[in-house]
């Protein structure tokens, strides 16, 4: 019968420690990230893109945010061979500290008007090294968390790196637009707009202090032991673990909710091209509720996939939030403003959130210990990658003045969500295997009512400690 002592790692588990860290990390990375999303639609094309076509300026300020994301890949693959080669903490370290102080020069740099060309220049150089740097986040993160964490708690403790993108996002919207809002446009446009990016150094500080005061993870820390650390994690993850890798990709595809919820969702609601004139003003406050929930929502899902698997939720936040964007984006055609923000909720905030909860724990689940970082960067920034692609795609396929815009972009978007749910029912249930065991061939469950007992136990000593 198998126990933990047999296939589970040796060493001091500093769980509620690695999700702090994590929690804290993802926030800041995540916060960084969209406050330049932010700041690209609001101040940039005046500042860094002057043009005497304003559609052409704001055109290349958005640019400079897609480019975040052509940096992801590459980011991919030297972070998590960094993870795999050094280990779960300098990886996090490095993405942070990256992170941060891109962000921070971000909101020192000369405008167009001080320095010409140079600006925008350097404006896309540092958002490539921000978009390099959220690569390997997530994935070292959720590693260093899972491998923490105690059997039968993995699913619950690793949500918190979600929670943490999420809070990440509120915060960033609760700096950024109270100070658009209030200050004069002369002092925003100023100096104003660079505040968010100079308090990224406030948070480099608090994830130093916590970061550093986690130890390396046991599973890592005796593989290194051993000897087993692979000169190219990356080849071996694919070498083992292509299937799965695979299988990442299209799961990662669930990012397509967002993207139809909070971009062309919110393009098709309120540009007068489409004609259905939404307030602006009220959309902007869809992501940031949806975000709110979904901060509340993460840790029950996560926790809720350690009782009943991974897999259920992953299919069905998959199913139900394609679904969901048929109802959304009907919303939104028969000018039903308040339908349309409810189902927005229900689809991004709630139901999309039974894969958004789980993926940190099933994700890294599929891999072995010595190439986990490296495959899950890998396979989830690619699919991510994708998801930014399609923006465009749903603009090309349904341009103003088409018709129906509901059911086109919403086939789309259900074939996407299809793929992902499709990619999960064919892989491996992962929550009741044990780490050590974890991504090996013919690796065997723990029995349903040995697990229970291991969880209930490990329950009973969380409320202990």
């Amino acid at each position: 019968m198998s126990t933990p002592s047999d296939h589970e790692p040796h060493g001091t588990h500093q769980t509620k420690k690695a999700a702090a860290s994590g929690w804290i990390g993802s926030a800041l990375e995540y916060y960084d990230f969209f406050i330049y999303a932010t700041a690209a639609s609001l101040i940039f094309p005046q500042i860094f893109f002057p043009s005497d076509n304003p559609a052409v300026a704001i055109i290349a300020s958005l640019a400079t945010y897609g480019v975040g994301y052509v940096a992801r890949p590459v980011g991919a693959f030297v972070l998590g061979h960094w993870g795999d080669t050094h280990g779960r903490k300098y990886v996090l370290l490095l993405c942070m500290f990256l992170m941060g102080f891109a962000t921070m020069a971000v909101g020192l740099l000369p405008t167009y008007q001080q320095v010409g060309i140079l600006a925008p220049a350097l404006l896309v150089l540092l958002r490539l090294i921000q978009g390099f740097a959220v690569a390997g986040e997530i994935s070292g993160a959720s590693s260093m968390i899972l491998e923490h964490a105690p059997f039968g708690r993995r699913g619950y403790f690793a949500s918190f790196t979600l929670q943490g993108v999420q809070a990440g996002q509120i915060f960033a919207a609760a700096v950024f637009l109270p100070l658009a809002h209030y200050m004069p446009t002369k002092a925003f446009n100023s100096y104003g707009w660079r505040i968010p990016f100079l308090l990224s150094a406030l948070v480099i500080v608090a994830g130093y202090i916590i970061r550093r005061k986690v130890e390396e993870t046991p599973a890592f820390a005796e593989e290194a032991e051993h000897g087993e650390i692979p000169k190219s994690p990356i080849i071996q993850a694919i070498q083992l673990s292509w299937k799965d890798i695979l299988r990442v990709i299209c799961m990662a595809l669930m990012n397509v909710i967002a993207v139809v919820a909070a971009i062309f969702g919110a393009a098709y609601a309120v540009q007068p091209a489409y004609g259905i004139r939404f307030p602006k003003d009220v959309y902007l406050w869809i992501p940031i509720v949806g975000n709110i929930l979904a901060v509340f929502i993460i840790p029950f899902v996560g926790n809720l996939s350690d009782k009943i698997g991974r897999k259920p939720l992953v299919i069905g936040g998959a199913l139900g939030s394609g679904l969901l964007s048929f109802v959304y984006l009907h919303a939104i055609s028969i000018h039903n403003m308040w339908m349309a923000i409810v189902t927005s909720l229900l689809m991004w905030g709630v139901v999309y959130q039974g894969y958004n909860a789980v993926f940190p724990s099933l994700f890294p689940e599929l891999f072995q210990t010595r190439s986990r970082v490296s495959a899950m960067a890998i396979g989830q920034n690619i699919g991510t990658t994708i998801t930014a692609l399609l923006p465009a795609l749903f603009a090309t396929v349904a341009p103003p003045g088409s018709t129906n815009i509901p059911l086109t972009i919403g086939a789309i978007t259900f074939g996407v969500t299809l793929i992902a749910a499709v990619a999960a029912l064919t892989a491996q249930e992962t929550y009741r295997i044990h780490l050590n065991d974890l991504g090996h061939k013919g690796a065997v469950p723990v029995e349903k009512q040995v697990y229970d007992r291991i969880r209930a136990q490990s329950l009973v000593g969380a409320k202990i400690g």
